[in-house]
């Protein structure tokens, strides 16, 4: 039993390195969904509504300032999406400062977020996810789930676990077992093993098709 214990313990900590394994979420979820749901909702679907319903030139001009900012984003050049996406056009800060009120700014924030996420400058992330204004269960979930990401960065571990099990309250297939096994690996790394248990199990049970799924279930038997 104790053998078993110590490789469980042993693969979780290989498995979380939680600072590497926390850079991955924005690389493999956040542009994911940032692309198919904020430049969907936000940008293309801003831009249709202002040409049908007419918005008025402020939210026309910052949907159109979002397309640079988020072309520099996809191409990884974060710091140019940030301030100097090129051609004249108004990088997240400024689009943030110029355009505020649109829901163009208002996706800029949490563009500026990830964004500052990917360059290491955890704080300035943190200022801009809390000024971003979730709306939706699946940005709720972004929200939250990259406030543990940042807080986890931080080594702020409370702070961390309170975020995830935030982002992992909402039901979504795709979303909910990804934070639940974060909350998992973290909880196991700081102690808390029955709640680690407890969260593994529920991905086991709820979420039997989701890519964490077999992580759950090596660790569960583990556990035996």
């Amino acid at each position: 039993m104790a053998r078993r214990k110590k490789e469980s313990e042993d693969t979780l900590v290989n498995l979380l390195e939680v600072r590497n394994s926390i850079k991955k979420t924005v690389e493999k979820y956040q542009n994911v969904i940032l692309g198919g749901v904020l430049a969907l909702v936000v940008i293309v679907g801003g831009y249709i509504l202002y040409k049908n319903v007419v918005l008025g030139p402020k939210e026309k001009n910052a949907a159109e300032a979002m397309f640079q900012a988020q072309f520099q984003f996809e191409r990884d050049s974060f710091a140019n999406a940030l301030a100097n996406p090129g051609g004249g056009f108004e990088g997240f800060l400024d689009i943030i400062d110029n355009y505020s009120g649109t829901s163009a700014a208002n996706g800029a924030q949490y563009y500026s977020a990830v964004s500052y996420m990917h360059l290491n400058e955890f704080d300035e992330a943190l200022y801009h996810i809390n000024k971003f204004n979730a709306d939706g269960t699946v940005m709720k979930i972004m929200k939250n789930g990259l406030l543990g990401d940042i807080h986890s960065e931080n080594k702020n571990w409370e702070k961390a676990i309170g975020s995830y099990k935030d982002a992992s309250s909402y039901n979504n297939n795709l979303l909910t077992p990804y934070y639940l096994n974060k909350l998992a690996l973290l909880q196991d790394r700081q102690g808390l093993k029955d709640e680690a248990r407890s969260s593994f199990k529920k991905i086991k049970e709820e979420y039997p098709e989701s890519n964490e799924v077999n992580e759950a279930v090596k660790y569960l038997a583990l556990q035996e």
